[in-house]
């Protein structure tokens, strides 16, 4: 697996939500509405999620194993250290 595009829209508001990314993998796949988040112990990235009928949050998409998180993670911040 390879991600062939990552696209970052940086937000300027008070919450710790820095920016809403999109990912490409293997130019065939599009994964949207990931969270670039400022934590109390750094920047990471948060897989999309949807609120339930009973107002629980669940992950729409997410990794399956640790490796892949870290890679995802890596690159998605890249993008977003390098975009204005």
């Amino acid at each position: 697996m390879k991600i062939t595009d990552v696209r970052i829209r940086k937000i300027e508001s008070q919450s710790a939500v820095r920016a809403i990314a999109s990912i490409t993998i293997d130019n065939c796949f599009v994964v949207k509405e990931l969270k670039v988040i400022e934590g109390s112990n750094g920047m990471f990235v948060a897989m999309p999620r949807r609120s339930t009928p009973n107002g629980d949050m669940v992950d729409v998409a997410h990794p399956l194993d640790s490796e892949t998180r870290a890679m995802i993670e890596e690159i998605v911040l890249k993008a977003y250290n390098e975009a204005e």
